[in-house]
């Protein structure tokens, strides 16, 4: 995943265009050459570059409205991804798109041969090129009011590529973080990575949060299973002095936790046990579940960044429930009912369950019975809100009955092709605090700091709902949701 190059083009209308900036990266050309093979293509010269750019997003010779290689109904381009033709063939794929008078390129590495051209989705580097370019997109963009200014952000551009690229890989796409940071000497001692650009000066402090998100798809029926899955993000920030501080953070699980999987860390981590990378939840046949510790010793960025990303099986959702609406002549009967695992947390810092009435009116008239909790019409007129609050009642338990009926439709009421007929689905939504659904933590005595000082050292963790749907059982429903087995 590197780029071979990065352009800044400015061009107005009726204007020749010119090469604000450029960089090359010679090493990733040489693994260009041997990826590519015969179907390797050379990087001209800017001056060619920008005339073949510019002729394939056609702005130049204005009387040509029409080219036949380019424009024929056979080349509808339907991304920012261009082939420019050059003396050694077409170089591809150039990325590239127009903002105030600007053109921000970039050129990804293709880790393969181009001849056929592989699918976008499978070339890594197209969404990090992007990720890039709209970061640089946003620096230029920020606070320019005149020439002065762009030139000076211009001219700034080398140094902060510098550090969100180095050598072509791209590290960082915030360069106003960058900026933000780089106004210190450059006389250190010690020599530094690339991604920490300055040091740290005041009170050392470490913090480290968990937060888990839990995604259900629950429908009550026999014939579609129910789905579940947890993703968990370990996200640091750690204020440090020193250029070489060291930070070891070990992930922790209980006896009877879930074991993480599909493990993905920060290009920080500077080592790392196999045995944390090979379980797969894609792999049905993998029995190489590791219950840790999960150990990532790393030298710190400067800036709150994402240790890592991980993914669990949990044998049980943390809340299970059906859902049940039927039609009778001109008013919905509904039945909600809802059940918190025992071995979950009972205590919520919120947690409610959204009704939504689709295709239909505002809700004229509502007779309801909750066991637990307080219900709510949204302002609308089309959304039902049940408040549970900060805990179940001891029986872990609730339900929720009653009738809807409608008034007439109009244009502000909600409209889902899906969600037709009795085709609708409560969504919960709820934040467990000091609570993770795999038992993964972090406490003070595995955070390991190797600098100067003795940083004081936070830890958190959370569990959060994302889509966390329960469908009506009386009604089919999208199976929009399969475990990663499939």
């Amino acid at each position: 995943m590197a780029l071979r190059g990065v352009w800044l083009i400015s061009y107005e209308q009726g204007a020749c265009g010119a090469v604000l900036f450029s960089r090359h990266y010679p090493t990733v050309e040489k693994r260009a050459k041997a990826f590519n093979g015969a179907s390797y293509v050379t990087v001209p010269e800017d001056s060619v570059f920008l005339k073949a750019l510019l002729f394939e997003l056609k702005l130049t010779d204005p009387d040509k409205n029409f080219v036949e290689y380019r424009d024929n109904c056979s080349r509808i381009n339907k991304t920012s991804v261009y082939a420019l033709p050059t003396g050694g063939g077409d170089l591809w794929p150039v990325l590239a798109f127009q903002k105030s008078g600007l053109i921000y390129v970039c050129l990804p590495l293709v880790e393969q041969s181009l001849k056929p051209r592989p699918p976008l989705i499978s070339i890594s580097g197209i969404s990090q090129a992007f990720a890039l370019l709209s970061g640089l997109l946003v620096f230029i963009n920020s606070s320019q009011k005149n020439e002065a200014e762009m030139s000076a952000k211009v001219g700034q551009l080398p140094s902060l590529l510098m550090q969100a690229c180095p050598l072509g890989t791209p590290l960082d796409t915030d360069l106003n973080g960058l900026l933000d940071n780089s106004h210190v000497s450059t006389n250190h001692m010690q020599k530094q990575p690339v991604w920490r650009i300055s040091t740290y000066k005041g009170k050392p402090q470490v913090n480290v949060c968990i937060t888990e998100k839990v995604k259900s798809m629950q429908y009550d029926k026999r014939d579609v299973a129910d789905m579940w899955q947890v993703y968990g993000t370990v996200t640091c920030k750690c204020d440090l002095e020193g250029a070489t501080s060291n930070v070891t953070v070990s992930l922790n699980l209980p006896a009877n936790g879930s074991p993480l999987q599909d493990i993905l860390v920060h290009p920080c981590v500077t080592s790392l046990d196999s045995a944390i990378l090979t379980s797969c939840s894609v792999d049905v046949m993998d029995d190489s579940a590791f219950s840790g510790p999960y150990k990532l010793p790393f030298t710190p960025p400067p800036d709150l960044f994402n240790l890592c990303y991980y993914t669990s099986q949990v044998p049980v959702p943390p809340i299970l429930g059906f859902y049940q609406l039927k039609e009778e002549e001109l008013q919905l009967k509904l039945t909600v009912n809802l059940k918190l695992h025992e071995s979950v947390k009972n205590a919520f810092e919120y947690c409610e369950a959204r009704i939504p009435f689709f295709n239909r009116g505002p809700v004229a008239h509502l007779e309801y019975k909750v066991s637990y909790g307080q219900l709510d019409v949204s302002r609308e007129k089309s959304l039902l809100v049940w408040v549970i609050g900060q805990k179940f009642p001891k029986s872990l338990e609730i339900s929720l009955t009653g009738t809807v009926t409608f008034g007439s439709m109009s244009k502000e009421q909600p409209v889902d092709p899906i969600c037709s007929g009795s085709t609708a689905y409560v969504k919960l939504y709820f934040r467990i605090p000091d609570y993770t659904l795999t038992g993964c933590y972090a406490d003070q005595h595995s955070v390991q700091v190797f600098s100067s000082g003795k940083p004081k050292i936070s830890t958190s963790r959370e569990l959060i709902s994302s889509d966390y749907y329960i469908w009506n059982s009386k009604a089919p429903a999208p199976v929009v949701y399969r475990t990663l087995f499939f």
